[in-house]
């Protein structure tokens, strides 16, 4: 079981020059990944940015959107953004994707909600093509390097078109920050929706869990104006971990059911998080 760490990027009105100082301690930590919780209608730091900061603030640590409401973006230009990072990380990047489901955080005109999923069946083969050098706007030039790769793709959501989408297309599926109870019938149907695509080996499963070691309270409420408008299954049911013991619980029972690596998403932005928590895991 790997142990990753998020970014606070989604904290409410946090201080956004934290995050480079965050992804350098994060690293000497020792975690396996950061990653990114991103929503546009929130008074957060943009998934690409916070990202960015991160490849530039580190070199061995690996780097992750989980996850990125991809098609609320053009998809070209998502493509040369991600590649982008990806470049500047090294090749430490894992693109994340979620097709979101709340009107406001859709604002590009012709890249609303409605119609979203069929938009990124689409968008998926136009980051292939941009990553593979294709030229792009109908003139002669690539938009990305020579040498680019292709970035990996995991795929967080509980549909069966999102589990064909990561089937097809992904590595692999990354489960919500909701109690094991509920999360692991997910993990099962990824697994069955690999079989069912003929794919060799087995998807990479990743999983989501709030925590907060320091200012719990705040903690908590972060969480509850962060998904304040989210559904009410979501909203309900976002798991905060606080205590030693019920992360060590947690990692235990992911460990139990296969999965491949455990990300803690802050719920604070408090610096000292990072050492509570690679102290608790270490």
């Amino acid at each position: 079981m790997q142990i990753g760490i998020g970014m606070p990027n989604q904290v409410r009105n946090l201080t956004s020059s934290i995050i480079p100082r965050w992804a350098a301690r994060a690293e000497e930590a020792g975690f396996s990944t950061l990653a990114t919780t991103g929503r546009f209608a929130y008074p957060g730091v943009s998934d690409t940015v916070a990202l960015a900061a991160a490849a530039g603030a580190t070199t061995t640590i690996d780097l992750l959107s989980a996850v990125l409401l991809a098609p609320a973006w053009p998809s070209a230009l998502l493509a040369k953004e991600i590649a982008s990072i990806d470049g500047i990380s090294g090749g430490r990047l894992t693109l994340g994707i979620g097709v979101g489901s709340r009107e406001d955080e859709f604002t590009v005109p012709g890249h609303g909600l409605h119609g979203r999923g069929a938009r990124l069946a689409v968008d998926l083969a136009t980051y292939r093509d941009v990553w593979g050098g294709k030229p792009v706007g109908g003139g002669p030039n690539p938009a990305v390097p020579a040498g680019t790769r292709q970035v990996p793709l995991l795929f967080g959501g509980y549909s069966t078109a999102t589990l064909n989408r990561m089937a097809r297309w992904g590595q692999g599926y990354i489960g919500g920050s909701l109690p094991t109870a509920m999360t692991a019938p997910s993990f099962e149907a990824a697994r069955r929706a690999w079989r069912e695509a003929g794919r060799r080996g087995a998807p990479k499963l990743v999983v989501l869990t709030y925590f907060a070691l320091g200012d719990i309270e705040t903690g908590r409420t972060n969480i509850r104006d962060f998904y304040r408008l989210a559904p009410k299954a979501i909203a309900d049911n976002a798991v905060l971990r606080t205590t030693p013991k019920t992360i060590k619980q947690t990692i235990a029972d992911y460990t139990d059911l296969g999965v491949d690596e455990i990300i803690f998403i802050p719920a604070t932005d408090d610096l000292d998080d990072i050492t509570r928590l690679a102290d608790i895991v270490s």
